[in-house]
């Protein structure tokens, strides 16, 4: 079917059929800096030496308040708890997914038991 279509408007072959082809993207060697909300870009960004939780959106900066003033490591229903949420496995899962990103982007530390501590 699609042959066919493309046959019928490229009159089989021998007119150009308007299809453009792609350029290659050709990327320098210049860092690229993105900001907020821009495409592609991680709502949580890799933790380096000296940054602040401003880097990060408000809602994982709540978070990482909660954590820091926990008492010890805490759970995903008991960040869900403190955000105000049901204890439901719908909302404690998205919450559990705020933290592990969280943890492997090197603002918190992930126990083996699965609860969190700040760094």
């Amino acid at each position: 079917m699609v042959f066919g279509q493309w046959s019928e408007a490229t009159d089989g072959g021998r007119r150009p059929s308007g299809i453009v082809e792609p350029e290659p993207v050709v990327v320098g060697p210049e860092p690229v800096v993105v900001g907020p909300c821009a495409g592609g870009m991680r709502l949580v960004p890799d933790c380096a030496e000296g940054m602040g939780t401003e880097a990060l959106t408000p809602d994982y900066r709540q978070i990482m308040k909660i954590v820091a003033d926990a008492d010890g490591p805490v759970m995903a229903k008991d960040v869900a708890r403190a955000l105000g949420r049901e204890l439901t496995p719908g909302k404690v899962e998205p919450v559990r997914g705020q933290l592990r990103k969280l943890a492997d982007r090197g603002w918190l530390a992930r126990t083996g038991s699965g609860r969190y501590l700040p760094r």
